[in-house]
């Protein structure tokens, strides 16, 4: 996924006079790396743009390109990949044999797979303290119950991202993004395209019922004759780049572009994100230990190190999705703007529409997905 900055976080200090007393009798101490890890390195693999690399700026001491800080902190070299292209790529790609990855970041729904294959391996939490602040409600998830394999790393939703200046009028329905007039962009993800069709539809978003899914099928075919193409993670540049009037994308690529143009004297568009009155896919993305990992302690310390509350905020400031760090919310480091922007912090309310991909049965249910996918494409020759 495409992730990135759409604000800075203001300094620590000046964020601290402005929250309540509980919260300023609370002492932030800087995070310190355990000893014993100097000259190491450790190898993470990750979706694009999707961690704190701002160069210019600091926080309360805190370098705020997170993977230098960290570099810096635990005297190690880091080997980082922004490169991942989905979490079926991702277990394919370990399938084959770890190529020496300590840490990656998939989403929920493929989790049972990887454990079931023994591709990915147990978190040993006592390296891990800062666990603790991980939200209640995102801990022991369905896909991992007994919290053994994964640390949520960041959550947020799959809708709609349109320049309303192009548009000409709010979206509210998926049926005006599938019936507008002008170009649009799907993105290359099967499992959430399809189970916004099936939504749509009234079914099961995660059905495994060949008859259903074939109904999915025939709906997307008959409503794509306005799109230009299906976007590997990138369809936000192409609405950036008006190649297209509306996308299905990432909450937050949408609201990197909508930050980039309001600071730009050149930009005119209006670039807005919506999660439409049908729903729409929400997705948890996790940090994993590959079997096999050649450094899986100084992954564990890494976990921590993200779980720190200061730097769980720069990082939430910066890529704009939801932070599963519980204590970085409570204590006012997450910028409260984002904190009120229900395309980021769902309200009840629309958290009630949103559905999350889950993980198939069967693999007959994944090859039916898979093949499904590649009639669509064929069919509108995308």
């Amino acid at each position: 996924m495409s992730k990135r900055v759409l604000m800075v976080l203001l300094p620590i200090l000046a964020l601290l006079f402005a929250l309540p007393v509980a919260a300023q009798d609370t002492e932030l101490q800087p995070w310190v790396c355990p000893e014993g890890f100097a000259g190491q390195t450790l190898s993470i693999l990750n979706w694009g743009t999707y961690i704190s690399d701002e160069d210019d700026a600091e926080t309360a001491d805190v370098n705020e390109n997170l993977i230098q800080n960290f570099e810096q902190l635990c005297g190690v070299s880091v080997i980082y990949e922004g490169t991942m292209e989905s979490s079926e790529a991702l277990q394919a790609l370990l399938r084959g044999g770890n190529p020496g990855y300590d840490l990656a970041m998939p989403t929920g729904y493929i989790i049972p797979d990887l454990v079931a294959e023994e591709l990915i391996q147990p978190i040993n939490m006592a390296n891990v303290p800062n666990a603790a602040n991980l939200n209640p409600n995102l801990a022991n998830p369905w896909y991992d119950p007994e919290q053994m394999y994964t640390l949520p790393y960041f959550w947020g939703t799959i809708a709609i991202g349109y320049d309303f200046n192009k548009v000409g009028e709010e979206i509210t329905s998926w049926n005006q993004f599938f019936q507008y007039a002008g170009p649009v962009s799907w993105l290359e993800d099967r499992r959430s395209v399809m189970g916004i069709a099936l939504e749509i539809l009234g079914l099961n978003p995660n059905t495994e019922d060949a008859a259903e899914i074939a109904q999915a099928v025939e709906f997307l075919q008959a409503n794509s004759g306005n799109v230009v193409t299906i976007a590997q993670d990138d369809g936000q540049v192409l609405l950036a780049r008006g190649d297209v009037d509306m996308t299905i994308e990432y909450n937050g690529d949408i609201f990197q572009i909508a930050a980039e143009c309001s600071e730009s004297a050149d930009c005119s568009a209006d670039f807005r994100y919506v999660i439409p009155e049908e729903g729409a896919v929400r997705w948890t993305d996790n940090m994993v230990i590959p079997a096999g990992a050649p450094n899986a302690p100084l992954a564990e310390v890494f976990m921590d190190y993200m779980y720190d509350p200061q730097i769980a905020a720069i990082n939430a400031n910066w890529v704009q999705y939801g932070s599963p760090n519980q204590a970085s919310i409570d204590l006012g480091l997450i910028d409260q703007e984002l904190l009120d922007n229900p395309g980021i912090y769902p309200t009840p309310e629309i958290d009630a529409k949103l559905f999350e991909v889950q993980s198939l049965t069967t693999g007959d249910g994944e090859i039916l997905y898979s093949d499904s996918w590649e009639e669509i494409k064929l069919a509108i020759g995308r």
